[in-house]
């Protein structure tokens, strides 16, 4: 079970992320927060898996929370879920130790997949999102970096590889390659071994080196 605790100034979002979260039988919202200050608060009582943090509230703000909660628990997960995806707020907060990116207008699925994958460790970012990170890194890396030949990758792989460069989610990459989801998510984890990428952004990073390469 998926504890979550619900960071969110506004009463019905919080609302309507509780309905999404308690609709599916491996999560349970433990708390709800409506500001940075009682997040904080909340986290160090109720240890939840996964924070779902909003970044723009009253008082203490989502990435002076993200800072807080992870100071005392760094076990936490913290999945920013926010309506301004812009560099002032996504920098500032990965600074702070969020794990993932998500903004306001995903799909129910989407944002069930996101706090899975945040429980399991992952770095979910939403499609926008991870190909302005992707960008970012290849832009600011002092020298091109050599990628090696992956002979064990097969070639569903480095289509699948390609479409993670692209900063697609598994569920678009499944429907460009006419694949289900679970086998996509397979594929995504087989090539996170092969490549040694600890994330989904380091893989999409070794996408367009590949690419560019």
């Amino acid at each position: 079970m998926i504890r979550v605790l619900l960071v969110d100034d506004q009463q019905l979002i919080r609302a309507g992320l509780r309905m999404l979260c308690e609709s599916v039988a491996d999560m349970q919202v433990v708390g709800e927060a409506a500001d940075g200050a009682a997040a904080v608060r909340l986290a160090e009582q109720l240890h939840p898996d996964v924070v779902l943090m909003d970044l723009r509230m009253p008082g203490v703000d989502g990435t002076t929370a993200t800072a807080r909660i992870l100071a005392q628990r760094p076990s936490a997960r913290v999945l920013v879920l926010t309506t301004f995806d812009d560099d002032d707020h996504l920098y500032p907060a990965l600074a702070a130790g969020a794990c993932g990116f998500l903004v306001k207008d995903a799909s129910p699925d989407e944002l069930l997949d996101g706090v899975r994958r945040a429980a399991a460790g992952d770095s979910p970012f939403s499609p926008a999102v991870l190909r302005r990170l992707v960008a970012q890194a290849v832009r600011h890396q002092q020298k091109p970096v050599a990628v090696p030949a992956l002979p064990g990758v097969t070639e569903r792989e480095r289509e699948v590889l390609a479409l993670v460069g692209q900063g697609m989610s598994n569920p678009e990459i499944a429907a460009r390659l006419h694949l289900g989801v679970t086998t996509v998510k397979t594929h995504v984890a087989n090539l996170m071994t092969k490549t040694g990428s600890a994330n989904r952004v380091q893989l999409a990073v070794h996408a367009a080196n590949a690419a560019s390469g």
